[in-house]
């Protein structure tokens, strides 16, 4: 049986909460925002001890998603991963990798060439620096959001050479 499912309702306060535990790093969420962002998942992942999880999004995210929607101006077809928390008590067991490792799978078996995030840059976040760094991940760009007080790096994954994905 895998460690990693997808959420059911019952399981959305869970991760809503630690989501939310991570305001400075990835900002917080009501209940029925949270709810629409997995519904409209490309890929949403949890461990069964409900202690990490990874949203990703692919062909539509909300209306107040500024990051995706700068890789959405420069390419036609990815994969963004809008957020992957693990909870403090379960950090250096692995889930992060296991969480990336679930999603490359299925964005390359959906036809996808391309993974993108962002990592704080300003507050800085090394710990995702480097992490991002062991995937091969490479800084394409950088964004002040004045709304949120933080600066990002945008980063991105080829994970397979598709004709025509970025944008002219």
């Amino acid at each position: 049986m895998s460690m990693l499912h997808a959420p059911g309702p019952a399981d959305l306060d869970v991760l809503l909460a630690l989501s939310n535990a991570h305001e400075r790093e990835i900002g917080t969420f009501t209940r029925a925002a949270f709810e629409e962002l997995v519904s409209m998942s490309f890929r949403t992942r949890m461990t069964r001890a409900r202690d990490a999880f990874l949203v990703a999004l692919a062909d539509r995210a909300p209306e107040v998603a500024p990051n995706y929607h700068w890789f959405a101006d420069r390419f036609d077809h990815f994969v963004y991963i809008d957020r992957v928390v693990v909870a403090a008590t379960s950090r250096k067991r692995g889930l992060a990798t296991l969480l990336y490792r679930d999603l490359i799978d299925a964005a390359r078996r959906a036809g996808h060439g391309r993974l993108c995030c962002e990592v704080n840059s300003d507050p800085p976040n090394p710990a995702s620096d480097a992490f991002h760094a062991t995937f091969g991940f490479e800084e394409i760009g950088r964004a002040h959001l004045t709304d949120r007080g933080k600066t990002v790096r945008y980063l991105t994954l080829t994970l397979r050479q598709a004709q025509g994905e970025e944008k002219n």
